[in-house]
């Protein structure tokens, strides 16, 4: 029986996320953090930049990527840099069988206030985990990038920063959701 298709339209934004097969880590050092990025830039660029990615968090056991598309789908794209990631991944570590607990999700974002709930959702990821205290803390996540405390490499942040008249506000933005319980968004 074929799988059903994953929703998507020309122009479409949508959050993609990925978990390791039994919550495993899919992420062991800090070149598997670079590799993983490097495929997307890759797959990027093999897609004639048909995809842009506007915001991202790699955490230990899975990732978020917030990606808007112009007229391709993204299933081959997540299929290219799954793929070629995880063959990478089960040879360098000797492992068999599959990486990603199953396909990978999609959730169409639908309106602006969703797509910017989202960015600030995946920006705060590693605060809900505890990995750190501050979203500026964790390496492997864009939110830097908003922030202009690094310069932007593989992401467009002006769609989300359009609605700010600065960096500092969409820093403000973030912050304001953690609050004495970071696990609750307002």
């Amino acid at each position: 029986m074929p799988r059903k298709k994953h929703k998507w339209y020309i122009g479409a934004m949508l959050h993609v996320t990925a978990r390791g097969n039994h919550k495993s880590n899919i992420f062991k050092d800090e070149t598997d953090y670079k590799l993983y990025l490097y495929y997307v830039k890759e797959a990027i660029e093999y897609y004639d930049n048909k995809h842009y990615i506007i915001a991202y968090v790699l955490m230990t056991n899975h990732v978020h990527l917030v990606i808007e598309t112009t007229d391709c789908d993204i299933s081959d794209f997540i299929k290219r840099v799954h793929g070629r990631y995880a063959e990478n991944f089960n040879k360098k570590y000797d492992c068999t069988g599959h990486l990603f607990q199953g396909r990978y999700n999609s959730e169409l974002i639908g309106d602006e206030n969703y797509m910017l709930e989202v960015s600030r959702y995946v920006h705060l990821n590693p605060v809900r985990a505890k990995m750190v205290e501050k979203p500026e803390d964790y390496r492997w996540s864009s939110y830097t990038m908003y922030t202009g405390e690094k310069d932007e490499k593989l992401i467009t942040s002006k769609r989300v920063l359009s609605y700010f008249k600065e960096k500092g506000l969409y820093k403000k933005f973030v912050e304001s959701a953690m609050g004495p319980d970071p696990w609750v968004i307002m």
